[in-house]
């Protein structure tokens, strides 16, 4: 597997050689000081350049980089959605290579370089050959820390998590498992991660990030609630699903008051008190029950 000197030198030398890329810069996990390098991290690489039709049409220069697995071309990749995109502008290619490698590479104008560069503040310039690119300062992860949460953010993250468990609960009942399945993973976890990140950013003063769908969790929770946090994920078995949601219920519970206690909230007990006895009862309900009493 080619390392990362030998993968920066090809792409930074590439831009070198060809007359249509002006500019190199580069964003994403590999400028970030706090993300620990390993061989799966992507190149998150730009070129700006005079013209995109070109890079578009004839694609024979992506062979440069190496043996493609497969590329993905996700502008044009619409999955039926209808979006328009505007080609001339920008155009991304997505490539992993047969040694492992994976480069997401965005090839965009002169003008859109000068809308995005200083968006993300991980960014890290790595050739200017007409002294295109502004000055900025050296990449920071800041943009990525945990927020402080509003009470009304507060508020409607607890209230929507007790209140989408009655969907997950009767999807059961009906013996509706991707139903089920769904509406625990798009709702509930998703209220329940919010939690997990506020509770890190208190612990940590807010100045970290836990990474992109949670991937740090575990380097910030105690063993004990990440040992908690694994048993929420559950398998296709009702009995494995009912016992995961329980599970949740208690961490979000104990999360949720700490960061009501931190920052002065009111933890919604009622809703967490009638809600729990409902899931008891629906987990007990006989599947030929015609009524909830």
């Amino acid at each position: 597997m080619r390392n990362e000197q030998e993968m920066m030198d090809l792409i930074i030398n590439m831009a070198k050689e060809d007359e249509r890329i002006r500019a190199v810069y580069m964003n994403g996990s590999r400028t970030n000081p706090n993300v620990p390098k390993d061989m799966f991290q992507d190149y998150d690489v730009v070129y700006v350049v005079t013209e995109t039709a070109p890079f578009i049409k004839d694609k024979t220069w992506i062979h440069a980089f190496g043996d493609l697995i497969m590329m993905q071309e996700p502008d044009k990749s619409d999955f039926g959605k209808g979006i328009d995109f505007d080609f001339a502008r920008s155009y991304g290619f997505l490539m992993l290579f047969t040694d492992g490698n994976r480069i997401d590479l965005r090839i965009q104008t002169k003008e859109v370089m000068f809308e995005e560069y200083e968006k993300d503040k991980l960014t890290l310039p790595l050739m200017d050959k007409d002294n295109l690119l502004p000055a900025i300062p050296y990449p920071t992860d800041i943009d990525y820390h945990v927020k402080k949460p509003s009470k009304s953010e507060y508020d409607s993250y607890t209230n929507n998590f007790w209140w989408c468990l009655q969907n997950v609960a009767k999807g059961i009942w009906r013996d509706e498992l991707p139903y089920a399945k769904l509406m625990f993973e798009y709702t509930t976890r998703d209220s329940l991660d919010k939690m997990v990140t506020w509770w890190i950013g208190i612990q940590e003063d807010f100045q970290v990030s836990p990474g992109k769908l949670g991937k740090y969790f575990k380097e910030y929770l105690p063993e004990s609630y990440w040992k908690m946090y694994k048993e929420t994920y559950s398998n296709s078995d009702y009995k494995n699903i009912w016992e995961s949601i329980f599970v949740t219920c208690e961490l979000f519970r104990i999360l949720s008051k700490d960061v009501a206690e931190h920052f002065n909230f009111t933890y919604p007990i009622e809703d967490d008190r009638n809600m729990t006895k409902y899931l008891k009862h629906v987990r007990d309900l006989p599947s030929d029950k015609g009524a909830i009493k």
